[in-house]
């Protein structure tokens, strides 16, 4: 073999070396860890080149937050006024509410009579529908939606449809509920309604009145 012939063997040899070597040497050089840990994914493999170039992977970074729940309930006036009452028609008066939560799962506001009745203390008298006092009267609780729904979350659901007599009792009744977040808009969910009709022979007062309680539950 001549000399040339051996050092164009030893040129191709070479050439092929450095692209084997190019192609799947690498070489350890370091290593990515997290702070604080003896953890780390992958090593720092140089691929051996100069110029060249090296690579490592670490897949352990967390981001963390929290979010607080929150709550808001607008009540429209602290005072439903019913006005003169009357054997032949209803009396009504209302109020309306504003609610406003990221609750995720749900929200749901009653309402309960204080006594389950309208009682005057001067006349020793109290209007309901029951015959307790010999009189078969009516005092009664309902609620409707107020407004376009302002949740923009998907499936978002609210109901207001309660209509009830109080009956004499003390029963929470829910007078509004949702399943999702909605937010607090400004525009009023819902109205509540108390309303009332008297007999003809009801004790005249001026002192007729009821305590109710408006509630607020949520599920985060």
């Amino acid at each position: 073999m001549t000399k040339t012939n051996t050092k164009k063997i030893l040129a191709i040899l070479t050439a092929a070396i450095l692209t084997i070597n190019s192609t799947y040497a690498a070489t350890q050089i370091g290593t990515w860890s997290v702070s604080g840990t003896s953890s780390f994914d992958s090593a720092v493999m140089w691929n051996d080149l100069i110029p060249g170039t090296a690579t490592g992977t670490v897949t352990w970074i967390v981001v963390t937050a929290n979010v607080l729940p929150t709550l808001n309930m607008v009540i429209s006036t602290g005072t439903i006024n019913l006005g003169t009452l009357s054997a032949s028609a209803y009396s009504t008066g209302s109020l309306s509410i504003e609610v406003g939560t990221n609750a995720s799962q749900w929200v749901n506001v009653t309402a309960k009579s204080g006594t389950g009745w309208l009682r005057s203390a001067s006349a020793n008298s109290i209007i309901n529908d029951t015959l307790s006092d010999g009189l078969a009267e009516s005092y009664r609780f309902s609620s409707a939606l107020q407004a376009a729904a302002d949740s923009s979350v998907a499936w978002y659901a609210q109901t207001a449809n309660l209509s009830t007599e109080v009956n004499d009792s003390t029963t929470s009744h829910t007078i509004y509920s949702t399943n999702k977040p909605e937010s607090s808009s400004g525009v009023n969910d819902l109205t509540f309604y108390v309303s009332a009709k008297i007999d003809e022979q009801t004790p005249a007062a001026n002192d007729y009145q009821d305590t109710i309680t408006i509630t607020v539950v949520w599920n985060f």
